[in-house]
């Protein structure tokens, strides 16, 4: 299967990348390419915000969907310029797309996250999410995109607001989207350098959504090693 072919799901493709930062562009290119939609990818330069980053960050996701909304898109994909594939398959995208077409409803597709739920589909490879945060590789509908871009900057970070939206959302599973371990430019650096003691975003991401797609068995295996370790120790006191 071609790589070029699964991604006509998407009208518009767009990068979001600070106008200064050429090095995370030139990875991004690479990223795209091997992904094979670096013909689509249409890179948004943006300045920086000189006083409130995470208002920039808000600012430049929803101008991408009014520029792909005066396009006319019914559908939206936009990245951010960290971004990292990785053990990308056309085959479960491709699966992925043609289920979430016959979804009566749905509002975003993430190519990479952090989730604070899931459920699975009658499809393996997209499964219906609850957003926690990172917005590094995901599509909107053109509807949902319609309805974000009349949310005024009320002080909210744009995963925040998505939170706060938390309706209709779905993921590619497995993700193949990462955030990379480039030098963040928003406020987060402290979370940022304590994610990367604890392995970098790319490990803490597969976690967790290892952890939601079998937490009812990690759950369960949890409770019966406590009590078998309980049975232990009483037959032994």
């Amino acid at each position: 299967m071609e790589y070029t072919r699964v991604w006509d799901f998407f009208d518009k493709i767009y990068c979001i990348s600070v106008e200064q930062r050429n090095d995370r562009r030139k990875i991004a290119r690479q990223q795209f390419a091997r992904a094979g939609l670096l013909e689509r990818v249409e890179f948004i330069h943006v300045r920086k915000h000189p006083d409130n980053p995470e208002q920039g960050i808000y600012a430049s996701h929803l101008f991408c969907m009014r520029k792909g909304l005066d396009a006319g898109a019914s559908t939206i994909l936009i990245f951010e310029d960290d971004i990292l594939f990785a053990d990308f398959s056309a085959t479960a995208l491709e699966r992925c797309c043609a289920a979430l077409a016959t979804q009566p409803h749905w509002n975003a597709l993430f190519l990479g996250c952090m989730i604070q739920g899931l459920r699975k589909t009658k499809v393996h490879s997209l499964v219906q999410i609850r957003y926690q945060c990172l917005t590094h590789g995901y599509a909107v509908k053109a509807e949902f995109a319609r309805h974000l871009v009349t949310i005024p900057w009320q002080g909210i970070p744009y995963d925040g607001l998505l939170k706060l939206e938390n309706r209709h959302f779905f993921a590619l599973y497995p993700m193949p989207a990462f955030q990379s371990n480039s030098p963040t430019d928003n406020r987060t650096v402290r979370i940022d350098k304590f994610r990367r003691r604890l392995g970098g975003l790319q490990r803490l991401q597969r976690f967790n959504i290892f952890f939601y797609r079998y937490k009812t068995a990690i759950i369960t295996g949890h409770i019966m090693a406590a009590i078998m370790l309980l049975l232990a120790l009483y037959k032994n006191s």
